[in-house]
Order: structure tokens, then sequence, then C-alpha cells
């Protein structure tokens, strides 16, 4: 591992009886970067995650975190990791503050040093106006940044976040997204799973594609969408999608067909849409976008995404 990588994954698998649930992955992390995760639920995300942070041992491969050796440094490793889970965590009859302190002890940092490392997180995830509060006084948003809080009380060189705004609502995860853009330009190396595919490109540096235990694609957003789309995408809903294709010709990249409507990947969805009016092809339903993501997935999977 070199010194710009806080994680590496050689051949990583996870089994769990007959289950396969990761199969043989190949990864890195760069320090300072914020690295996704992408994919539907029972993709293998959480259980790599879980093997990063050591909560769970690999059945094979090598996986090294901050330098160690996962499967014999694993105490160590978590020691030095800020790990927020898909479940919050916290005591509903503490305090917020109290929260805090309670689990830096875990780590024997000294009380007057913990208060600080409190103080300086709830500023950050802006909560330092409830600390007297009741955990269980405080909304979904709130509990979610305070579970973030609790992860950076102990100075982690790595935080971990499984999910981490799955069933808030849209002002809540907004709130988080800000809260780890701000963590990122701060310099700390963030890790996170999600299936939605905005959080990922508005946060991640780099995203590995996921599913059934598979690493099916990583690089950047733009990396992903230039290789697995193209710059643009027309959505033709009800027309002849082989007509449309040969009206095209060659200003078509790719074509994909899900239920009555054609995706059609394009350089220029100006040029595009001029072509198929020359050739006297009339759209009742179209929407012409940008490729996202989610057009990344489904070309790489061929369906959409599931719950």
């Amino acid at each position: 591992m070199s010194g710009e990588e806080i994680v590496e994954a050689t051949e990583l698998k996870k089994d769990y009886g007959t289950v396969h649930a990761v199969r043989g992955i190949n990864f890195h992390i760069r320090r300072q970067e914020c690295f996704g995760f992408l994919g539907v639920n029972g993709a293998g995300k959480t259980t790599t995650m879980k093997m990063v942070y050591c909560r769970i041992g690999a059945t094979s491969g090598k996986l090294r975190v901050v330098g160690l050796d996962a499967a014999s440094h694993s105490a160590e490793i978590r020691r030095r990791l800020g790990v927020v889970t898909q479940a919050n965590a916290l005591d509903p009859e503490l305090s917020v503050l109290e929260n805090l302190l309670t689990y830096a002890s875990f780590f024997d940092i000294p009380a007057s040093r913990s208060r600080a490392k409190a103080d300086g997180a709830l500023a950050l995830l802006n909560l330092s106006g409830r600390t007297g509060d009741r955990v269980r006084e405080l909304s979904g948003g709130m509990q979610r940044r305070l579970v973030i809080a609790k992860a950076l009380v102990t100075d982690p060189e790595l935080l971990i976040l499984d999910e981490p705004t799955t069933g808030l609502d849209p002002q809540a995860r907004l709130l988080v997204w800000e809260t780890l853009a701000a963590l990122k330009r701060s310099g700390l190396t963030i890790v996170l799973t999600t299936h939605y595919m905005d959080e990922a490109a508005r946060l991640c540096d780099r995203i590995a594609i996921m599913d059934e235990g598979r690493i099916f694609a990583l690089g950047t957003p733009a990396e992903l969408i230039a290789a697995y789309a193209a710059p643009d995408v027309l959505e033709v809903s009800g027309a002849d999608g082989e007509a449309l294709a040969a009206a095209a010709g060659s200003l078509l990249v790719r074509r994909e067909r899900l239920g009555e409507t054609d995706y059609l990947y394009t350089r220029d969805n100006g040029a595009l849409l001029h072509a198929l009016a020359v050739h006297g092809i009339e759209l009742q339903r179209h929407v012409a976008r940008p490729a996202t993501l989610e057009d990344v997935f489904l070309n790489i999977t061929g369906r959409e995404l599931r719950d």
C-alpha cells in the first residue's frame, strides 16, 4: 500500500454459507478523497463496508486499512476509524453531549480533551445549541447529524458512512450532504455507500458500482458517464425504436429500451432532434436531458434499480 492509499482490497470475498455476498472485488481508496459504493439493496455494499471497518472478517482475499492488515490488526484499525452505520446507535435517555462524551470514554480520551472534541464536532454539525437535549427530542435529520458528530469525536483518519441519508426527508438529506461536503473540504477521507444516484454524483470523487457482490465499474462520475452512456440522452416514449435508430444514424452512441421508452444516447441532443425531424419523425412524448449515473447503472445492469 502506498502512502496515498488508505484502503486497499485484493480479491476480497465474503460468503455466508452458500450465499456469496462479495465475490472477489478489487479497489483502493486514496487519502483525502470521498469514495462511494453505489448499488441497489443487496448489492454487497454494506458487507464490503463491514469488512473495511472490521466488523466482520473476509472469507478470503487481502484487505489493508490505514496501512494495517485487517485480518491481524482489526482492533487497532477500529480505533482509527469513525463509523456511521444505518442504525443511529444513540442512547435516547442521554443528552446530545452525554452521548458524545460516553462514546469518547470508550476510546480512553481524557475528559478535558473529550469535551473539547465534542464541542467541536457539535459545532461542525450545527448542533451546539442542542447539547442538553435528549436524543428522543431531536428530529431524524438532527439525530443523523449527531451520529456523524459521534463518529468524529475520536479524530478518525477515515470516516465510513453506510447509507447516511436513507429515510431522511429532502431537507434533512441536504443538511447531511452539506456537512459531508465540508468534512471533505477539510481533508478527511470519506467512504460511503448509497443507492441514491444524486448523492453519489454530488459527494464522491470516485464511485464503484456494485451489483450481486461484484464491482461492475469504477471511476469518477464523468468517467463512468463517458464509458457507459454519453453526454446526452433523449427519452422517447411510445415510438418505433428501430425507426428512431435508423433516423439517428451515426449520432446515436447507443440505444436502450425499457418498457415503452427508448433511451437514445448521443453527444448532442439538439443535433439528434434535428435529424429525427428531417426524417419526418414526430415525437409525442420525449425528454431531452444530460446523462446521469442512473443511466450508467441501467446500461451496466440492463435494468432499473431495485427497491
